[in-house]
């Protein structure tokens, strides 16, 4: 998490993706976590939050139903949007937020955060989401240029699967 704060500090690259009303959303992990696990995307969003880009880390999305890990799954086996939609809920928010940024650690197809948006959608009608993932996977690239290499892209949803470009 330190070289996530040094570059964000020092570059100041991700200052238009957020905003200082930003609520940062940690994806949750199973509830059969174990106490001791680490909660990565909590971590990235607290970092997130100490380099100034998110007013406040809440953790109001939980995962009330286990579902398998897509990086542990057979590509064909992975979670639907449905089944991690059906295994997140919302908990009562103090105030109701405007501005969202869901934040974990990766990124694969993008179904995760495709539920997460959409039950946060749901809870927040009026509330502007937008998602943060620390890594994504770019599938089978012979030649990665650049261990970093910020980018934006947009998930789309065609009612069956979600779509992540890039």
């Amino acid at each position: 998490m330190t070289c996530l704060r040094q570059e964000v500090l020092s570059k100041r690259r991700l200052d238009a993706f957020f905003s200082k009303r930003t609520l940062l959303i940690p994806v949750p992990n199973n509830p059969a976590a174990t106490r001791s696990s680490v909660w990565v995307a909590r971590r990235v969003a607290l970092a997130l939050k100490e380099a100034g880009l998110g007013e406040d880390v809440w953790a109001g999305l939980r995962r009330v139903i286990s579902v398998e890990r897509s990086s542990s799954a057979w590509m064909w086996e992975r979670p639907t949007v449905q089944q991690h939609y059906q295994s997140l809920a919302v908990i009562a928010s103090p105030r109701p937020p405007t501005d969202i940024v869901l934040v974990d650690d990766v990124i694969t197809k993008g179904r995760t955060m495709l539920a997460a948006a959409m039950k946060l959608h749901e809870a927040f009608p009026n509330a502007a989401i937008r998602a943060f993932a620390l890594v994504r996977t770019m599938g089978f690239v012979l030649d990665v240029e650049r261990v970093f290499d910020p980018c934006e892209g947009v998930i789309r949803w065609d009612g069956e699967d979600a779509y992540r470009d890039p």
